[in-house]
């Protein structure tokens, strides 16, 4: 699954543009990390099969299925209704039900941790995110 994953965002990252590497493209970064994905994929696929250390899958490894499907909610999400609801429902989701903690850490570490993003990314650095506000 990795490997198909890196793939994609091989494919993806390269339809992007690569540009060049004193003129990066915005695909650049992402095609370097998906090239490592596929190497390690390949590297894992071959060696992988000897290998007794391995846990097993059981109701803990739902916690990974979650994470991901609310990671590509996020992903959806994001260009309808900007960052800050997406991103708080995440990290929420994460903290709370992930990660066990309370109710008032989970609310009170999300909506700072947006609005801590939000003066970092959208004030500070003035970077073009999509945002509700």
């Amino acid at each position: 699954m990795a490997l198909v994953v890196g793939l994609l965002g091989t494919a993806g990252s390269y339809a992007l543009g690569l540009g060049a590497l004193t003129q990066p493209g915005p695909g650049l970064w992402p095609f370097a990390i998906s090239v490592v994905i596929v190497v390690l994929s390949a590297v894992l696929l071959v060696t992988g099969r000897g290998l007794r250390d391995t846990e097993r899958f059981s109701r803990a490894s739902l916690q990974t299925v979650v994470g991901l499907v609310t990671l590509v909610l996020l992903a959806a999400l994001l260009p309808v209704i900007g960052f800050e609801i997406p991103s708080a429902l995440l990290m929420f989701v994460w903290l709370r039900w992930l990660g066990k903690e309370s109710w008032r850490s989970s609310i009170v570490i999300s909506i700072g941790a947006v609005a801590a993003f939000y003066v970092l990314f959208v004030l500070l650095l003035q970077i073009p995110l999509p945002r509700l506000i």
